[in-house]
C-alpha cells in the first residue's frame, strides 16, 4: 500500500525572489534550449537553474552541471532564498486552465510517497523508461539530495474523500499563486494541521497510485533509495524513503487527457487507394476531405465517435484525409499480431495505430521516430510547410484514464506518447529535501 507522508518543504522566500511566476518552470524534459534561455533571463533564481542547469564546454568531473546545481542550492539555502518549512505539511495544489474555450480546475495535493520499485508495491507505471534520463536524474539527486519536481500520480477516489478533507482545511486561506508561460494559473496552500494530515494519510493508505507523468523520476527515486541502502546509510525514517508526489484523484473533473498525433517522416508515399487495398477487411475507410485543412473535420469526427478503434490518416501522395474504423476482422488481426500484450493493451488506439495499421498492414515497421504534436492545427501547419518530409500523418485518440488504470494493473507499458496530461505541473512551488 502506498505510504503517503507529510514533509517539511523547501520553498522560495518571496521577500527575496519577488514574484513566484518568475521562478517557476515546466518539467525539465519539456524545456528546449530557447525556453531554457528565457527562464534564465526571467530571474536569477528561476528553478530551471536547479532542474536543468546549462552544460558548458569546460565541464569535467569536478565542475559540471550537477556540481554547479549543488552549489547553487547550497548558496540559496544559506542566503535565505530558499527556506525550509518548520512543520511537516501536505501541499494542496490547484491548476486552472482552458482547453477549447472551456475552463477547468484540476485539484490535488503534494506529499511524500514511499519509493517502492515497480512490481513490489501499489505504485504502477504505464510507460517504458530509458537509461539515459534515469542516469541524468540520479546524478542530480545524488549531488543535491533534493526532489525538485513532483511526480504526477493518479489514485482512485470515487467519492473524492481525500481532496474534500483538504479542501475543507484551506477554506478562507490565501494561496500562493503563479502563472506560467501558457497562462495556466497554479495555486498552492500549505496544510500542517496534524488531524487533517492523519486523515489524509489514513485515507490514502489502501489506494493504488498510477504514474501519469514522471516515470523516470520515480524510478530514479527508487534507485537513489537503493543506492543509500547499499551504502548502509538508509534508515527507516530517512527522507529518501519518500519521493515528492502530486496526487490527483482519477475522478477529478479537472483531469483531462489530450491526444498526441503523429507525423511520419521519410516513409514511402502512398495514396488512399493503396491504404484501402492494404487494410482489407480490417478497417472501414471513408473519405473526410482533400487537403491538409480537412484535418479539423477528421478530428471532429473522431471526437464525436469517441472510439479507440477510430483514427484518421493523411496520405501525402493524393492529399486525402481518411477516417479508419476498426472492424471485427481488424480486432481479430490485432489479437493475433499483438498476442504478446494483454487484451487491455490491444484496445488502445495508439496500439492499434502502430502495431496493426502502421507496422503490419501498411508494412512500415522500423520507420523513423514520428514527430509528435498535440494540436490538430500543428499537424496541418507542418503538412503545409514540410509536405516532402511527412508523406503520412495520423490523428489518434488519447488513452482514457480507465485504460491507463487497466493497463497499469496488469503491468503493461503503453506505446510512446500514449497520454498527454495537460497542463504539466510546474516546478518551483515546493521542493522535498532528501537529507
Amino acid at each position: 500500500m502506498p505510504n503517503i507522508q507529510p514533509f517539511e518543504g523547501l520553498r522560495y522566500n518571496l521577500a527575496q525572489v519577488g514574484n513566484l511566476s518568475d521562478v517557476i518552470a515546466p518539467p525539465y524534459d519539456v524545456i528546449g534550449p530557447e525556453q531554457q534561455d528565457e527562464l534564465y533571463a526571467k530571474s536569477e533564481y528561476n528553478s530551471v537553474r536547479l532542474i536543468l542547469d546549462k552544460q558548458l564546454p569546460t565541464d569535467d568531473e569536478q565542475n559540471n552541471r550537477y556540481t554547479r546545481t549543488a552549489r547553487t542550492l547550497k548558496d540559496w539555502k544559506e542566503s535565505g532564498v530558499l527556506v525550509k518549512d518548520s512543520n511537516p505539511s501536505i501541499y494542496v495544489y490547484h491548476q486552472i486552465y482552458t482547453v477549447n474555450g472551456k475552463e477547468y480546475c484540476r485539484k490535488g495535493f503534494m506529499a511524500g510517497c514511499e519509493a517502492v520499485a515497480f512490481g513490489e508495491g501499489m505504485v504502477f507505471p504505464h510507460e517504458i523508461t530509458m537509461s539515459g534520463p534515469k542516469l541524468d536524474r540520479l546524478m542530480l539527486t545524488t549531488a543535491c539530495k533534493t526532489n525538485f519536481s513532483q511526480i504526477f500520480g493518479l489514485y482512485p477516489d470515487e467519492n473524492n474523500e481525500v481532496q474534500n478533507v483538504l479542501e475543507e482545511a484551506i477554506v478562507g486561506k490565501t494561496p500562493l499563486e503563479a502563472v506560467d508561460h501558457l497562462g495556466v494559473v497554479s495555486r498552492m496552500w500549505i496544510v500542517d494541521d496534524s488531524e487533517v494530515l492523519s486523515k489524509v494519510v489514513k485515507l490514502m493508505g489502501p489506494k493504488p497510485i498510477f504514474i501519469a507523468d514522471g516515470h523516470h523520476r520515480y524510478e530514479t527515486a527508487c534507485n537513489y533509495r537503493k543506492q543509500l541502502a547499499q551504502q548502509g546509510v538508509l534508515t527507516s525514517n530517512h527522507p529518501a524513503n519518500h519521493v515528492l508526489m502530486l496526487c490527483i484523484a482519477i475522478e477529478d473533473p479537472g483531469l483531462i487527457v489530450l491526444p498526441t498525433h503523429r507525423l511520419f517522416p521519410n516513409v514511402r508515399q502512398m495514396d488512399q487507394a493503396e491504404v484501402i487495398a492494404r487494410v482489407g477487411e480490417c478497417f472501414r475507410v471513408t473519405t473526410v476531405g482533400n487537403g491538409v485543412n480537412s484535418a479539423k473535420a477528421a478530428w471532429a469526427l473522431i471526437e464525436q465517435l469517441n472510439d479507440q478503434g477510430t483514427m484518421a490518416l493523411y496520405t501525402g501522395k493524393d492529399g486525402v484525409w481518411s477516417l479508419l474504423s476498426i472492424t471485427d476482422k481488424g480486432r481479430e488481426k490485432m489479437d493475433e499480431v499483438a498476442s504478446d500484450h494483454h487484451p487491455e493493451w490491444r484496445r488502445l488506439g495508439v496500439g492499434i495505430l502502430h502495431r496493426l495499421l502502421i507496422d503490419t498492414l501498411l508494412e512500415l515497421k522500423g520507420h523513423e521516430k514520428p514527430n509528435y504534436v498535440h494540436l490538430v492545427d500543428e499537424v496541418a501547419d507542418l503538412l503545409k510547410k514540410e509536405p516532402e518530409n511527412y508523406p503520412l500523418a495520423a490523428l489518434v485518440m488519447p488513452a482514457t484514464v480507465d485504460l491507463i488504470q487497466e493497463c497499469s494493473m496488469v503491468r503493461e507499458r503503453m506505446p510512446a506518447k500514449s497520454t498527454y496530461f495537460y497542463p504539466k505541473p510546474v516546478t518551483g512551488f515546493v521542493f522535498k529535501p532528501l537529507e
